[in-house]
């Protein structure tokens, strides 16, 4: 497992807010020197926000070079940059800096062979709210899962609230961050693992079904649950019953509800 990111010092040409344990925002590289230094030296980014509507021929090298090393770039009004910024020089583009490393898929499969169990992984299909993403990372560690899957668009990253809601389960359980889950879930198939989709209109419920084997279990958002392509490559939808008059779960919880029933099969096998 990689290390958690060591905190950046600041560089000259743009402000940067250092990242503090209790903080409640991500690290941020703010000003268009300070976030080209930062991409030739590697610094792994999260999302890239760049002034729209601007065409200056430094935003459009940071964009392409932000893109090429899989950063997402968000296009943003003033507005929201003059919001986001701590230094209030943002340059028109503000970078974010994860909370920690992200890893591959093929990384939390070899997670799960170096204990000798089957991987279980955590699939969320656009999980936007940071909140939700940081329980499941921590009900998903404190389960036995041997990682979490997001996408990286439409999907809350690997930020300080993220980490401070997992309460630091973000810096062990081991997250893959992919640009097309359709093809994560492939990647799983080739690899043996059954992927099973949470669909409140399934057939079955959560107590029949087997999840002791190699599993991907997929949450969806509250509003709309699993995306239709998404859903169309899950090999089984399973529903969690419901018996009150509330037809549906947070996310967090009805992932909280299925990592513990897996947990409850494999521990009595």
């Amino acid at each position: 497992m990689k290390r958690p990111l060591e905190r950046h010092k600041p560089v000259a040409g743009g402000g940067y807010a250092p990242r503090d344990e209790g903080e409640d925002e991500p690290g941020k590289i703010e000003g268009r020197n300070a976030v080209t230094e930062a991409l030739r030296a590697g610094t792994p980014l999260d999302k890239v926000y760049i002034l729209k509507g601007d065409d200056a021929p430094s935003l459009a090298h940071i964009a392409s070079k932000a893109r090429a090393a899989g950063a997402v770039v968000v296009d943003a009004d003033r507005r929201k940059l003059d919001n986001m910024s701590s230094s209030g020089a943002h340059q028109g583009v503000i970078a974010l800096v994860p909370a920690a490393e992200y890893v591959s898929i093929a990384d939390i499969l070899e997670t799960a062979k170096s204990r000798g169990e089957a991987p279980i992984v955590i699939v969320c299909d656009e999980i936007s709210d940071p909140h939700n993403l940081g329980a499941i990372i921590r009900t998903a560690e404190a389960s036995g899962a041997h990682g979490v899957i997001i996408p990286k668009r439409r999907s809350a990253g690997l930020t300080a609230i993220v980490a401070k809601t997992s309460a630091g389960a973000a810096f062990h359980l081991p997250t893959a961050r992919v640009s097309n889950l359709t093809a994560a879930l492939g990647e799983l198939k080739d690899a043996g693992v059954w992927v099973y989709g949470a669909d409140m209109d399934a057939e079955k419920t959560l107590w029949e079904t087997d999840l002791t084997g190699p599993a991907a279990i997929v949450v969806g958002s509250e509003g709309e649950g699993i995306s239709r392509l998404v859903k169309e490559n899950c090999d089984f939808l399973i529903r969690i019953p419901m018996s009150g008059k509330i037809s549906s779960l947070n996310a967090s919880v009805s992932a909280a509800l299925i990592m513990y029933e897996a947990k409850r099969q494999r521990d009595n096998i």
